[in-house]
């Protein structure tokens, strides 16, 4: 095997770990590399409450380094560095998943406003607006904002863990769990996942679509659509909740 890193030290210690597995070889690779664990943790962090401790982060990150360190083959032509970061970030969403950092009243809260949309649209044949969903929930639509605002840092994260968050902590043991995360792994699932995407309101599809797929921040997608950054989180939540209790209704949670 043959790899190019930034200096000769690093590149024997590469060479070290792959041909022979030397632990003293992965832990020196450990610790140069952490600082990108460091990196990813902090983007991550960005969207998270303060109550969240950004040593958690990096800790989980840690582990994603680690897989990223045993599983990378430099023959593949991919830099480390490319190979690692979702490793990492995937990791991180894991530990707060275990953490369970999201306060209850927030999740019940998340709850509410995706049976909301569930009954509104039954109701209406259509996604409702924030008005009606406001109307529907007995709130007003500036509260309907704060409410959203709060539900916002649960649905950080590639959209299947996104869509798991509004699940309880006890059902996301992985596969076979009954949660959405697990089933969504499931090829046809994730069909139908991207099926029900085609089936939201155009704002809140577009939304999603430059979020996931063309991997613009909220910011970017406020500037794109002429509106503030809180707002384009708001929007990014209900379009969420919303494809969550699509979702429900087509018995895939």
């Amino acid at each position: 095997m043959s790899i190019v890193p930034e200096d000769a030290d690093l590149q024997m210690q590469w060479t070290r770990w792959l041909n022979r597995r030397n632990n003293a070889a992965r832990d020196h690779l450990i610790v140069h590399y952490s600082p990108l664990v460091k990196f990813v943790a902090g983007r991550v962090g960005a969207g998270l409450p303060s109550s969240v401790d950004p040593g958690d982060l990096v800790s989980s990150g840690i582990f994603g380094l680690i897989d990223a360190i045993e599983r990378y083959d430099p023959e593949r032509g991919v830099k480390f560095e490319t190979f690692a970061v979702p490793r990492i970030r995937g990791a991180i969403y894991d530990g707060l998943r275990q953490l369970d950092w999201v306060p209850r009243s927030v999740r019940s809260r998340a709850r509410e406003v995706e049976r909301g949309i569930s009954e509104l649209e039954h109701r209406l044949g259509r996604g409702p607006s924030d008005e009606e969903l406001a109307d529907h929930l007995r709130i007003t639509t500036a509260e309907l904002a704060k409410w959203l605002s709060a539900i916002a840092a649960t649905t950080i994260g590639p959209l299947d863990r996104a869509i798991a968050a509004g699940a309880e902590p006890a059902q996301l043991d992985g596969p076979g769990s009954g949660s959405p995360a697990a089933v969504v792994e499931d090829q046809e699932l994730s069909r139908i996942m991207r099926e029900e995407i085609r089936k939201l309101p155009e704002r809140e599809k577009l939304v999603l679509s430059l979020y996931y797929d063309e991997g613009l921040t909220l910011a970017e997608i406020g500037s794109v659509l002429g509106v503030t950054e809180s707002r384009i989180s708001q929007i990014h939540t209900k379009s969420v909740l919303h494809l969550r209790s699509r979702l429900h209704a087509a018995g895939v949670s």
